[in-house]
């Protein structure tokens, strides 16, 4: 079931990958890439992307929140060549921004999902509108904050993409399809790594198989906050179900198609990005390693420090999770513990990136089957663990 690459070192995470493809419908498949001390020691695949054809090397899927680690590495590379700053003010870039109590956000409040417009249920008539950027983007700069900003984070589900992706426009003029491949995929040779994908490739994306029924419940927040919320209370920890909702299921997402050409090929920094598992890896891989790797540099060793640093411990207000956020990530959680300063971002169906410097090992996992929850997916914490695992014993 599994082809490519893999060290011997690092077994452990294609026999993961293998008990979960058992598990996947017929046109289910995924990949999963590895590096440990700079080096690929995994890239694996198994599985199919779509009824008729097999996963292949250069499928790329849709990979909804892990998008977000990409876009934020794009704006800490913009920050690294003095373009901006993460305590400039958001208005300063993008002046109608200012309105309705907006004017003092920060870049950093924005990393962090500290400004409060993380409210898209009631921010728009219907998630087709998600595929239209200037749409989205003058109804975020006339919106008022849910609360005051930078007073507690709450976890800006799809809003983010649109928020830091306006700033990067507006400090650089230019398109964030365009400088995803300039500022990142070209100079670290990533033929998988895209926001916004090029007519051209559609050839390559990975079908998403997601069950009706169980899509329709989650994007609707019914059965499943029920239950959570009896979950909470007995351990007494917060759920606020009406921010859930706001920031997670816009009007009729139920029935969005996610992997269409039209969405694919829009813009939607916070959930549309398509990769390969091998390249989201070898972004994360440069990070894990400071921010340099095979002699292209990200990020100087001052970014690298100032974007990894945590920001909050406290619970979100949106995902009831101390996210541990740091700017544009979260902590790397997985099945074998949580490396202190591991730090990536998980997207909803099962897709997952992260970098850890104390092991110099970077993990990824795409795919296109199955769901999981909106706060993440066990299969993404398995492998993760896996190859935690295999590199402390190495």
């Amino acid at each position: 079931m599994i082809e490519g690459h893999i060290h011997p070192d690092f077994w452990p995470v294609a026999k993961t990958l293998e008990k979960q493809l058992a598990k996947a419908p017929a046109a289910g498949g995924a990949a999963v890439a590895v590096y440990h001390r700079g080096k690929r020691v995994v890239d694996i695949r198994g599985g199919n992307r779509d009824a008729d054809n097999p996963w292949t090397p250069s499928t790329v899927s849709v990979s909804f929140s892990t998008t977000k680690g990409v876009i934020s590495t794009l704006l800490h590379r913009l920050v690294d060549k003095g373009l901006l700053d993460y305590d400039d003010v958001v208005a300063k870039f993008w002046p109608e921004f200012a309105q309705n109590g907006k004017d003092s956000i920060t870049v950093r409040n924005l990393l962090c999902h500290q400004a409060g417009l993380y409210d898209i249920r009631h921010l728009i008539d219907g998630a087709p509108r998600m595929l239209d950027w200037q749409y989205m983007t003058e109804k975020l700069a006339a919106a008022t904050p849910a609360h005051p900003p930078g007073e507690k984070s709450a976890y800006h589900a799809l809003t983010y993409g649109w928020l830091v992706g306006e700033v990067i426009q507006r400090v650089t003029n230019r398109q964030v399809p365009d400088l995803v491949q300039t500022e990142i995929a070209e100079p670290l040779k990533l033929d998988g790594l895209f926001i916004g994908l090029p007519a051209k490739k559609l050839n390559r994306v990975a079908k998403l198989v997601l069950p009706p029924e169980r899509l329709e419940r989650i994007n609707r927040l019914r059965g499943p906050l029920k239950q959570l919320q009896k979950a909470f209370n007995f351990m007494r920890v917060p759920l606020a179900p009406e921010n859930m909702a706001a920031a997670l299921a816009p009007p009729l997402v139920e029935s969005f198609d996610w992997s269409a050409p039209e969405t694919v090929q829009a813009c939607i920094p916070a959930a549309n990005g398509t990769f390969t598992a091998k390249s989201l890896a070898k972004m994360y891989a440069v990070l894990a390693a400071g921010g340099e790797l095979d002699g292209v540099r990200l990020w100087s060793e001052e970014t690298f420090r100032r974007a990894t640093e945590i920001q909050t411990r406290k619970v979100d207000a949106v995902i009831p999770f101390p996210m541990h956020w740091r700017l544009g990530y979260h902590r790397a959680a997985t099945t074998r513990g949580n490396p202190p300063r591991g730090f990536g971002h998980y997207g909803f169906g099962g897709s997952g990136a992260w970098a850890d410097p104390d092991h110099d090992l970077s993990v990824a996992l795409v795919l296109n089957s199955g769901i999981g929850t909106p706060f993440g997916d066990l299969r993404t914490a398995q492998i993760g663990g896996a190859a935690l695992y295999c590199a402390r014993r190495r």
